[in-house]
């Protein structure tokens, strides 16, 4: 529906970092290809936009956002779908009202999924419009710009309800990050592209507006060891056994790491951006993004529940991202990372696992206190978990597309066993410490469970 320009250019995530060009093969029109689900098809698109994206669009808000309002927009065209039916079995995100237009051509629930997710999509990333168009054609056969009824029916509504409530959202917060400045408080790491306070990862995504919490702060966790201030913090014996289990454990010359414990470190870092030679890694969002995908594909034969469940693990991220840059960025310890601390401490040649493709180190440019990592994966447990009536005991496998894993597949047993070893994973890479894996697991479960799951409920819950 591009040629009605539903989105505005204001939802753009393009500023202030930006994607790379994707290839494209020339634009021939064939019959459509409806091979899958037609939501695990465009999260898979969205997947490959995740994978170019650079600087700040490349952070973990910034993606965990776009696939919510791609995810719940497609879920919210399939309730208004459901709802026109008498259907309806899970309350919508915004809205699902009725089309008694529809029923009168084929492929209907495939065109709405679709086409929403194009046309949110083609607004987030417009540099992609040629990569968009092209995964359009093969999946429809026909162009994007080719006129459909759906699109008057649904698709313009339910993208512009989206376009709407996320509308000066406040992420394109431009005020920089102030230094605390003081022993304790984070400072750039002095590795790459972490020199100045300029240099801080998103600082103001604590303050975007929720999706479905009431505020960033809604489940904030206290205080790392319940200290209010840097100096009892660092005087705290707390404190000392935090920074010696990471400085044992996560060190890149660690003597005290399992070979077990380095490949979990390595199979969940994923985090690496795309340069001159290769493509980036999907990064924390996308990979728990994947999982899901494989989950689906082996379970879910329902296009209404594939768009439910994607809605939900993507809602649940983005709160987590919200939740987690609060914490980080908006409470009374902004916590320096395990390499200021241990250089600190006088053990000035300790490095972190963590490094980049050329073996630099490589640690996050924002506070350590709590870990994105762990609110993705609490989230995203717990979401599996409800979903799946209430039963986390699972079967499945998790890719890695970290080139420094020895393993490109995982096998767990429970989606909190995964969610575990993710958020521990960050310990033994040597990036944070161990009460950022703990509280960043909590605030996840804790969003999930309290704000997302309710907010797309059984009907009259």
């Amino acid at each position: 529906m591009r040629q009605a320009a539903v989105l505005g250019a204001g939802l753009s995530l393009l500023a202030a970092g930006t994607t790379l060009a994707l290839p494209q093969s020339p634009a021939r029109a064939a019959a459509p290809d409806y091979t899958g689900d037609p939501t695990q098809y465009w999260n898979g698109v969205l997947l490959e936009l995740f994978r170019v994206s650079t600087g700040d669009a490349g952070s973990p808000g910034r993606l965990a956002r776009a696939a919510a309002m791609m995810n719940a927009a497609i879920y919210d065209g399939e309730s208004a779908y459901q709802n026109t039916f008498g259907t309806l079995k899970y309350k919508p995100y915004l809205s699902a009202p009725k089309y008694w237009n529809l029923g009168q051509g084929a492929d209907e629930e495939e065109r709405i999924i679709g086409r929403t997710a194009y046309n949110v999509l083609h607004d987030l990333y417009p540099d992609q419009t040629a990569y968009l168009d092209q995964k359009f054609l093969e999946r429809f056969g026909t162009p994007s710009t080719q006129y459909d009824i759906i699109d008057t029916e649904i698709v313009g509504t339910i993208v512009t309800n989206m376009r709407q409530a996320r509308s000066a959202d406040g992420w394109d917060n431009p005020a920089t990050y102030q230094l605390d400045n003081v022993p304790g408080s984070w400072r750039p790491t002095g590795e790459t592209g972490c020199t100045s306070a300029d240099d801080a990862g998103t600082p103001n995504w604590g303050l975007v507006k929720p999706f479905t919490m009431s505020s960033g702060s809604a489940y904030r966790p206290s205080t790392p060891g319940t200290f209010a201030s840097y100096s009892a913090l660092l005087a705290s014996p707390a404190y000392a056994a935090q920074l010696d289990e990471v400085r044992r454990l996560g060190g890149r010359d660690s003597t005290e790491r399992t070979g077990e414990q380095t490949a979990v470190a390595t199979f969940w870092a994923n985090d690496l951006g795309p340069d001159a030679a290769h493509k980036g890694t999907f990064k924390p969002p996308g990979q728990l993004l994947d999982a899901t995908i494989g989950i689906a594909k082996a379970r879910l034969q329902s296009k209404y529940e594939n768009t439910r469940l994607f809605a939900l693990v993507s809602l649940a991220m983005a709160d987590a991202a919200i939740g987690e840059w609060d914490v980080k960025y908006q409470t009374p310890i902004d916590l320096w990372r395990p390499v200021s601390a241990v250089h600190y401490a006088g053990e000035t040649s300790w490095e972190p696992l963590s490094a980049g493709r050329d073996g630099s180190p490589l640690t996050p440019c924002f506070p350590a206190w709590a870990s994105g990592h762990s609110a993705f994966a609490g989230a995203w447990a717990a979401v599996m978990q409800g979903f799946f009536g209430g039963n986390d005991s699972m079967n499945f496998t998790v890719n890695t597309e970290d080139p420094a894993s020895p393993q490109k597949t995982r096998s767990y047993t429970s989606f909190h066993q995964a969610a575990q070893e993710a958020a521990e994973s960050r310990v033994y890479l040597g990036v944070h410490y161990p009460w950022d894996a703990a509280d960043g697991l909590k605030l996840g479960d804790d969003i999930a469970v309290n704000s997302v799951l309710p907010r797309l409920g059984p009907v009259g819950s």
